[in-house]
């Protein structure tokens, strides 16, 4: 990375929520630029909509754009994305679940950091790690102070993106943009097992063995869970 990084933060609004029926129909975005001092600069908002054919009501009833809005309009494509990165300086490309990003964006040409899986790691205690929970919990701590104006509306491409780049700089105050590229390559940190009626909303540490290595041997078993509980039980072998 160069003395002074620029971050791009990427949030897409969609017609559904899996490719191909899915299209992307905004793509927003926000850059921080960091100064000689080591502190981070938050850019303006930016957003485009894109064309599609229909929108499933399921998704628009998140973020409200009607078919008409986008009737005509050229389709996304990932250059929108990646096209201008060498010229814009941007060394790095985030999103909040940079996995749903990444199903839409294409092969990245940067490096991807998901701020989500951050978040888990750097505040496990957090009461939710979604954009919007997190940015009002951080604004209850005096982390962020966000423009309001700017946040609104909900749900919509630039001001999610928007409060992604605030939350963001929060998090490069507890770690690196290294340390959170290569945290995004693994599985999601859960804090509290997930599942389980028993063992829901506990710490791994309290997780039953039995149980954790039921999770393990289960074909079905979402692939973060298991690791979760792989990660579980070799803490426990390494430390008896």
């Amino acid at each position: 990375m160069t003395a002074a990084p620029r971050i791009r933060i990427v949030d897409f609004e969609t017609s559904d929520m899996e490719p191909p029926e899915g299209k992307v129909i905004e793509v927003g975005w926000c850059d921080i630029t960091r100064a000689d001092d080591g502190s981070w600069a938050i850019g303006a908002p930016h957003a485009a909509l894109c064309g599609a054919e229909r929108i499933a009501p399921g998704a628009r009833s998140a973020h409200h754009i009607s078919p008409a809005e986008v009737a005509g309009l050229p389709a996304f494509h990932p250059s929108l994305v990646w096209g201008g990165l060498a010229n814009d300086g941007a060394d790095l490309v985030a999103a909040h679940n940079a996995e749903f990003e990444g199903k839409f964006w294409g092969d990245p040409a940067r490096p991807v950091l998901c701020t989500y899986k951050a978040a888990l790691r750097v505040w496990p205690d957090a009461p939710s790690h979604s954009n919007g929970s997190l940015r009002y919990w951080l604004e209850d701590q005096g982390l962020i102070a966000p423009e309001h104006a700017l946040t609104q509306p909900a749900h919509r491409a630039g001001p999610d993106a928007y409060v992604t780049a605030h939350i963001l700089v929060a998090l490069l105050g507890f770690a690196t943009a290294q340390q959170m590229v290569a945290w995004t390559k693994e599985p999601r940190v859960f804090p509290t097992c997930p599942i389980g009626k028993e063992w829901r909303g506990k710490p791994w540490s309290q997780v039953d063995v039995g149980f954790l290595q039921w999770m393990t041997r289960q074909p079905d078993m979402e692939p973060d869970l298991r690791w979760n509980a792989n990660r579980e039980l070799t803490r426990r072998m390494e430390s008896a």
